[in-house]
């Protein structure tokens, strides 16, 4: 596993498009788990690979995470550090001719924690946010960035498990409401019987909500 500092590029599980390259998907996995093993995972619960005609999707593996609590304080060091490092993901993609606009940023657990942090406290340009299982604490600097800032922030879709004992229904639920006090507009899903994990049903209508954001060219010429 890589170490993180400025200069760190940091690993990742890249899934190309079946075709022309036109969007980017920046999927973040949770505390102890790489992105090689996030994308095993999703191949298991789909029974196929995750893939688009026109998104590439990257799976990044970060370093060891923190604590989970949504009162304990926010490990803002660690945070800055891991957002400046997917700052510089985006940038590549960038570079590469996508624009900003058509990136989406997300994840499980701490990995949506993480891509809520990178898009409402540094990127509110990218095409969408997503957070699977994940909770922002109560004093979290998220909240902060988006009372200082004007514009309007990237659109939240957020998925929970009724029977998660991790992170539990009720922080997601609190978060969601917080996230959408502050101006963003958020869709909150939650599964029944579902635990910390990932379920066929919500990977489904995680699909079709990234083909909103994301639509392929033939979508784009109808608009």
């Amino acid at each position: 596993m890589a170490s993180v500092s400025g200069s760190v590029r940091l690993q990742r599980c890249i899934v190309s498009p079946a075709g022309r390259h036109s969007a980017s998907l920046i999927f973040l996995h949770g505390s102890g788990d790489s992105g090689q093993g996030l994308r095993k995972w999703i191949q298991q619960v789909l029974n196929q690979e995750l893939t688009f005609q026109h998104i590439k999707i990257i799976y990044p593996t970060a370093p060891p995470r923190f604590k989970i609590s949504n009162d304990c304080p926010e490990h803002l060091e660690s945070i800055n550090v891991m957002c400046q490092v997917l700052t510089d993901l985006i940038e590549d993609e960038v570079k590469s001719g996508i624009k900003k606009s058509r990136i989406l940023v997300g994840g499980f657990s701490m990995g949506g924690c993480m891509a809520m942090h990178l898009a409402y406290r540094n990127h509110q340009d990218v095409a969408g946010v997503f957070a699977l299982s994940s909770f922002l604490n109560k004093t979290s600097a998220v909240y902060q960035a988006l009372r200082d800032g004007d514009g309007v922030p990237p659109e939240l879709f957020q998925c929970h498990g009724a029977a998660d004992e991790l992170v539990l229904h009720s922080w997601g639920e609190e978060t969601n409401s917080m996230l959408r006090s502050l101006g963003v507009s958020t869709k909150f899903h939650s599964f029944p019987g579902v635990y910390h994990e990932l379920s066929r049903a919500e990977l489904e209508n995680l699909k079709s909500w990234i083909l909103t954001k994301l639509p392929g060219e033939v979508e784009r010429q109808r608009e």
